[in-house]
């Protein structure tokens, strides 16, 4: 048997702080020691972690790894190396694949993929679409992290905008339904606008006036509406718009059906950072006001944001050559989201405990994901290491992801993720990485 004592260290966990130790016996977290421990026992490693953070490994519920069918951008093997890097232990994977992930033999094939190739833990989305109701009902439910629902643009022929459709969705399954929200009827209205004003490819600017505020309400309000009235678990991703905040309840996770997910690059970056960013930070939904910024960064601490991912989604820097119509929307997101957020919590903007509840407690809990997500004797050992004094600074060779580039290059962090144990294996350390671990898939309960 593997014994690990990682000792001394500031844990945070379920709401707070203190000095402990914890003691990993192959893949699961043996004991969790708070207060000084003694080291006579027989241990295989010895880590001392004084003055430095252990938290759980971040579960980030909303990536593009890129595979199948855009290798070229980002695969499973890259993304998870990424995200490793970056303190995430587990993630799941968007069905907007090619192929997509619309069928059955689609998602085993995903599945397949991740326990071939992922450093860590997996699940994957099944994709709704206009037509694939009747395939809700023979998900496994222990094994499918949700389903993934596009009421804005998608690829392929993922986009729901059929109101009978869009009711056996959310009649159909008692799996979560995640929800990417823009009404596509006033994108179009907005870009035909925009196209008569300021020509074929407005400048980047122009993005978030074409998907709108209004544009994200009016999609966000449906998808509550429908939820509501079938009684369905609703998951709406990545919201930008301090108006949507007003669908949300501020009450405990436990309590609730109907929840909101935020994004780092949303609670970073506003419209003024256009400027100098440009197409970099193009996403969808929009980078929105400074206002809205603001507004969702309280959310966090107001529990009307239940969630905090990366919606990480790598592409070449070539397909992000255009403007607001042309070039590609999304941005690598996932090595550099956890020393992000504890940033932010420096001008106490929120807590380092709630970054741990968004980013680790709230997916478990959201999801019903199986023995992850917390510090506690008997769960799987995934765990991270964070010095919170290593100033550093984020230049292009510090990039893992295989677009090879990152919108927060050139940026100073005083936080920097030393160590990342998956299932009790250290998969990352200081720079580098155990390429020949493979993590577990995701179980529900």
């Amino acid at each position: 048997m593997k014994r690990t004592l990682i000792k001394d260290a500031t844990i945070i966990n379920e709401g707070r702080s203190f000095t402990g130790s914890v003691i990993i016996e192959d893949d699961k977290i043996a004991k969790v020691i708070e207060g000084a421990v003694t080291t006579e026992d027989a241990y295989t490693e010895i880590i001392d972690a004084k003055g430095k953070y252990l938290i759980p490994g971040v579960i980030d519920d909303h990536v593009h790894f890129r595979e199948p069918g855009q290798t070229q951008k980002a695969d499973i093997t890259s993304e998870s190396r990424a995200a490793a890097a970056g303190g995430v232990t587990s993630f799941m994977d968007m069905p907007n694949t090619m192929p997509q992930t619309t069928d059955l033999d689609a998602l085993n094939a995903k599945f397949q993929l991740g326990a071939e190739k992922s450093l860590i833990n997996y699940s994957f989305y099944f994709g709704a679409t206009n037509t694939n109701s009747d395939l809700l009902s023979q998900l496994d439910p222990h094994r499918v992290c949700g389903v993934k629902l596009f009421m804005g643009s998608s690829t392929g022929n993922m986009l729901v905008d059929r109101k009978e459709s869009l009711m056996k969705v959310f009649g159909g399954t008692d799996l979560l339904i995640a929800a990417h929200c823009e009404d596509p009827v006033i994108i179009a209205q907005n870009t035909r606008l925009a196209k008569e004003k300021y020509g074929d490819d407005p400048d980047i600017i122009y993005h978030p006036m074409i998907r709108s505020e209004e544009a994200c309400y009016a999609s966000s309000a449906l998808a509550v509406e429908l939820a509501e009235k079938a009684g369905a678990r609703l998951h709406v991703l990545h919201i930008s718009t301090a108006k949507e905040l007003d669908l949300f309840k501020n009450v405990p996770l436990k309590e609730k059906k109907i929840t909101a997910e935020a994004c780092v690059s949303h609670l970073i970056f506003d419209d003024t950072c256009y400027k100098d960013l440009g197409t970099r930070i193009k996403c969808n939904p929009a980078i929105k006001t400074m206002i809205d910024r603001a507004i969702l960064l309280n959310a966090i601490t107001e529990n009307r944001i239940d969630v905090v991912a990366t919606d990480h989604a790598p592409h070449l820097l070539s397909d992000k050559e255009g403007g607001a119509l042309r070039a590609t929307s999304g941005m690598p997101m996932i090595q550099f989201s956890l020393v992000s957020m504890f940033e932010l919590a420096e001008p106490q903007v929120f807590t380092k405990e709630q970054i741990v509840q968004k980013m680790c407690h709230a997916p478990a809990e959201l999801f019903q994901i199986h023995n992850r997500g917390y510090i506690r004797e008997g769960y799987q050992a995934d765990l991270v290491i964070v010095n919170p004094n290593a100033e550093w600074k984020l230049t292009n060779d510090k990039i893992l992801s295989k677009c090879g580039w990152s919108p927060l290059e050139g940026l100073k962090f005083n936080h920097k993720v030393e160590r990342t144990f998956v299932n009790g294996h250290t998969v990352y350390s200081d720079g580098q990485i155990d390429d020949s671990y493979r993590g577990q898939e995701l179980r529900f309960r």
